[in-house]
């Protein structure tokens, strides 16, 4: 027997049998391929699919794009096609109505896939009606993130149902982090397959580069918003000269953050959004990479510039401690800006540190992260689900 949260050896499958399946990805509601490629990501997110594709007779993405989404195709392998949204503008009534529009198609696919919790009732619809098989993945938890930003108890009750009703249904269950994995056990027990496959790397492009890195310089990759702590970040970096950071990404606190540098004085640069195949070289260029958050859930900007061989500062909260070791392959700091200041200080007046902390993270992502492993993974489950 297998333990819940683990899965078979690789050498226990060929895979044969899923040759002649046909798979099918919802995409969370409202998010299409544009929103992807707009943000930089398209190239990470469609990575695993294009691997997966060899294994299938056929990949469907149900998007929630208009037919501009069908220019993307060149993302994807030949044999997965792209299903744009149809018929009906609001993303929630076409999340309803997506298995009956699309029947012709999702009566002869094998198995379907959410790829997060919300909008994921259009596949448990789908699972209904022609008899899929249901993998429900998620990486992050909509019900704890209500609980962390104070969402309403009306929205709170609304997620636990959505999430509730998913797991009663799937026969397959992929959460990316071991906390996560404990709630969905406590909270609602799935009675199907449960397992763990954590965010990915594609660790042949993010890899150490031959780069010459900027001095007293540090990155930081993700979204501009409050779970981000970006506040306590640059209040860490005043009066901390020669240090610079660059931020990349976007969110609400945009103008917010370059008001609070501009009146104190700080030296942080915005680069904005970059393509996620273009990261590398980026981060190849800095010292220190660093996530301030107050909380993540499997962070794939920490993974990605381990994988560079970056030292890496986290703040010691469920998710980066799963990855960080403290002294061993990073630094963990408290969320405060003056624990933050004495991480950044410790890294840049030590270079014997960085190189080791860098050394070693490199080597946690390749033997925990790789794609290509992974990818196996996901692989077992769903021919043992099929």
């Amino acid at each position: 027997m297998v333990a819940r949260g683990q899965i078979l050896g690789a050498n226990m499958f060929d895979f044969g049998r899923l040759k002649n399946k046909s798979f099918a990805l919802f995409f969370t509601a409202g998010v299409s391929l544009k929103t992807w490629h707009d943000i930089g990501m398209i190239d990470r997110e469609v990575s695993i699919y294009n691997k997966l594709s060899k294994y299938f007779k056929h990949i469907y993405f149900f998007t929630y794009g208009d037919e501009e989404d069908l220019r993307f195709k060149p993302y994807l392998a030949d044999n997965i096609s792209i299903i744009p949204k149809k018929h009906v503008s609001n993303n929630i009534l076409y999340s309803f109505m997506l298995p009956l529009i699309h029947r012709d198609i999702l009566k002869h696919i094998d198995v379907v896939k959410t790829n997060q919790m919300w909008g994921s009732w259009s596949a448990v619809l789908a699972k209904l009606l022609y008899r899929n098989k249901l993998v429900v993945r998620t990486g992050y938890m909509l019900s704890i993130n209500a609980l962390r930003s104070n969402a309403k108890s009306e929205i709170k009750w609304i997620l636990r149902i959505v999430e509730s009703i998913a797991y009663k249904f799937a026969d397959g269950v992929i959460t990316s982090s071991q906390t996560n994995f404990e709630y969905v056990e406590k909270n609602y027990r799935p009675s199907g397959l449960h397992v763990v496959i954590p965010n990915y790397v594609e660790t042949d492009i993010f890899k150490p580069m031959e780069t010459p890195k900027k001095e007293n310089s540090i990155c930081f990759v993700g979204r501009l918003s409050q779970e981000k702590n970006l506040y306590a970040l640059v209040e860490a970096l005043e009066g901390l000269c020669p240090t610079s950071l660059d931020i990349i990404g976007s969110g609400p606190l945009l103008r917010g953050l370059k008001d609070f540098i501009e009146h104190n004085n700080i030296n942080v640069n915005f680069l904005g959004n970059v393509p996620n195949h273009k990261l590398p070289e980026i981060l190849n260029q800095h010292e220190v990479f660093i996530l301030p958050s107050l909380y993540e859930n499997m962070p794939k900007t920490l993974l990605e510039a381990m994988a560079c061989g970056m030292p890496v500062i986290g703040t010691n909260v469920k998710g980066i401690n799963e990855v960080i070791e403290h002294g061993k392959n990073g630094i963990l700091c408290s969320t405060d800006p003056a624990s933050i200041r004495e991480a950044i200080m410790t890294l840049m007046k030590d270079e014997e540190l960085r190189k080791k902390l860098g050394k070693n993270a490199r080597r946690t992502i390749v033997r925990n992260y790789g794609l290509d492993k992974l990818v196996r993974k996901e692989l077992e489950l769903l021919e043992r689900v099929i």
